[in-house]
């Protein structure tokens, strides 16, 4: 299969799903895209996973073409290997979603390429890494500042509540922090559309089925916000949500935290050890927000869209600025 695939597999996802025409992907070839990386050069790797290795790379400004390290535009490519289906599968996600959708919050395809058994996309470089990384591996005090603050929650929720009210809304299937990506003035951007799912297409289905498919969808995009209760969780404690070094009673970090989170005098013991107990009432509602999140029951749950409107009045966080930064101190000590 040529180049010329990726661009049929573009037009015949059709119109982008709010129905405006939907922005062209660059076409690369495999070559082109070996040129990019120096090679696919080890030295250039970004990050690798079960199925995919991610490389960082220049092109021109103005097209598809090779540029020399530090010139042109940076990218991140991202090579999805061939053996087996699930491969493909997330290249054809990845191209449906985020060629067809555009917002702030959302990491930027820009190109893609299929041939043979090569399956490889191109975005945006997100110079800032992941909240996984500023989170579990020492940070730079600034940037704990800020997300601490809800920052970067509220951005991410803004990302969830676009692809959640989309006309035809989208699952985002894997909403965790090594998918959460900052930009360098600290904006959040979701990446990884490879287990993203569309909504039901209600007018081309049965009524009962239209019916159980809205149902379905009301309990994924409530998956989505438990998943949203998860990091934001992570970020408050400082700890990863499974941690199998921990004591058993420990190791799942939503379990543990239920009976803090549901009982304000226990707070204390929710939130980040090195901040000694001096935190605002503004992570007491952050709290009590991935409280709800965390509900057992779906139904219970928040929207995204309710999520947004709590979390917009915190933006104005400044107190909590030199708490995080005594937070980073703390760590460097202990």
């Amino acid at each position: 299969m040529n180049t010329a695939s990726c661009f049929y597999w573009v037009l015949k996802l059709g119109r982008s799903m709010d129905n405006k025409p939907k922005r062209q992907l660059l076409q690369f070839t495999f070559q082109e895209l070996k040129s990019v990386t120096g090679n696919l050069s080890p030295d250039s790797i970004l990050g690798e996973g079960g199925f995919r290795n991610v490389f960082k790379g220049w092109i021109e400004e103005n097209g598809a073409a090779p540029a020399k390290p530090g010139l042109g535009i940076t990218v991140a490519v991202k090579r999805l290997k061939p053996d087996g289906l699930q491969g493909h599968r997330e290249w054809m996600a990845e191209v449906e979603f985020l060629g067809q959708l555009g917002h702030p919050n959302l990491v930027k395809l820009i190109g893609c390429c299929i041939e043979d058994d090569q399956r490889l996309l191109v975005y945006e470089f997100i110079p800032g890494g992941s909240l996984e990384n500023h989170l579990f591996r020492m940070a730079p005090c600034l940037s704990l500042s800020l997300i601490y603050t809800g920052y970067v929650v509220f951005l991410e929720a803004k990302g969830l509540t676009f692809l959640h009210g989309n006309q035809k809304p989208v699952i985002y299937g894997d909403f965790k922090t090594s998918n959460i990506l900052l930009d360098s003035e600290y904006n959040a951007k979701l990446s990884d559309f490879g287990l993203a799912k569309a909504g039901p297409q209600g007018d081309k289905t049965l009524f009962l089925l239209e019916v159980w498919g809205h149902m379905a969808m009301l309990l994924q995009k409530k998956s989505n916000v438990y998943s949203f209760g998860i990091v934001l969780l992570e970020i408050l404690k400082g700890r990863r949500s499974m941690d199998k070094k921990r004591p058993s009673v420990e190791q799942n970090l939503a379990a543990w935290a239920r009976s803090h989170l549901a009982d304000e005098r226990k707070l204390y013991q929710l939130v980040d050890p090195h901040l000694e107990l001096n935190y605002s009432i503004r992570v007491q509602e952050l709290s009590q927000l991935a409280f709800h999140c965390l509900s057992r029951d779906p139904k219970s749950r928040p929207t995204m869209d309710e999520v947004v409107e709590v979390l917009a009045p915190l933006q104005d966080l400044n107190d909590l600025a030199i708490l995080s930064c005594h937070r980073q101190s703390s760590r460097r000590k202990a």
